[in-house]
């Protein structure tokens, strides 16, 4: 009997164990149900692709014409939108390199200031965007013989809108980031997707619903792509849309640097900048 339960015993340690799956299963099923950036980003790519294709096939749909003015209009889209991605994207990667390595806690027993970080967190990323962009953009000239430089001085003024949006994003997530540390990491690579589909980078703004429009324009990417449509279709520089563009600017830029700075105060107070994990 005894040599029998042995056996029993190592096939249940080496053999097939449904009871060990489960086990495994039900431990992923509870890290889904505590942490709601995880259950969002299973939704969010779907949904985002759906929007996004969704409006573009409808406004090609009823705009032939259009497409056939186009050239460059999409590639231009692209290369600025990914100003603004890269630039959020920015801020948050330093910060999450000091939260990877566990650095956070060390970093503010120096005499860093916490409006010191932003500063830096805002100059790596405009180093991270022009590093990922430029050569992106030269590319595209001997491969689709197109330009974006070519629209001259407006391309600089797009350019530091969205790069200043792009970091009032990437202030905001890093004061996510210090406040529930790495659970929210998943923000760092999906929130600045939720504009895309509102900000008119292949479309205009009128093909979107009435009530959506009205959200659009409280973001400045949206005047910043109709802004670059008006330069490439009709050699015409909106200074209307710029101007609300920078003043939506400010506010956001403001709102980011507020939310960081309050967010850091608060870690510092309940002792959160050395437990950065999940």
């Amino acid at each position: 009997m005894r040599a029998f339960r042995e056996k029993v015993a190592r096939a249940g340690a080496h053999g097939f164990s449904p009871t060990r799956i489960s086990a495994m299963v039900m431990r992923h099923v509870y890290l889904l149900r505590r942490s709601w950036p995880r259950l969002l980003e299973l939704a969010y790519w779907p949904i985002v692709q759906v929007l996004l294709w969704g409006f573009i096939s409808k406004f090609f749909a009823t705009n032939s014409s259009w497409v056939a003015q186009a050239a460059g209009v999409l590639l231009a889209g692209v290369l600025l939108w990914d100003v603004l991605f890269r630039s959020q994207l920015g801020v948050t990667i330093s910060l999450l390199e000091e939260l990877w390595s566990r650095n956070l806690g060390h970093l503010f027993v120096s005499p860093l200031r916490p409006y010191e970080l932003c500063i830096s967190l805002t100059t790596m990323s405009m180093i991270r965007t022009l590093i990922g962009i430029v050569p992106a953009a030269l590319l595209a000239i001997p491969l689709y013989e197109y330009s974006i430089f070519e629209m001259g001085l407006p391309l600089l003024a797009f350019f530091s809108t969205l790069l200043v949006f792009g970091w009032a994003l990437g202030l905001a997530i890093a004061a996510i980031l210090i406040r529930w540390g790495l659970a929210a990491e998943n923000l760092a690579w999906l929130l600045v997707f939720v504009l895309a589909p509102i900000s008119g980078i292949y479309y205009p703004v009128d093909v979107l619903p009435g009530w959506v429009q009205v959200i659009a324009w409280m973001f400045p990417a949206p005047y910043v792509f109709e802004g670059m449509r008006e330069v490439l279709f009709h050699g015409v520089f909106r200074t209307d849309l710029m101007l609300a563009a920078l003043a939506l600017d400010l506010v956001y830029i403001l709102l980011g640097a507020g939310a960081f700075l309050y967010s850091f105060r608060v870690a510092r107070v309940q002792g959160l900048l050395l437990r950065t994990g999940e």
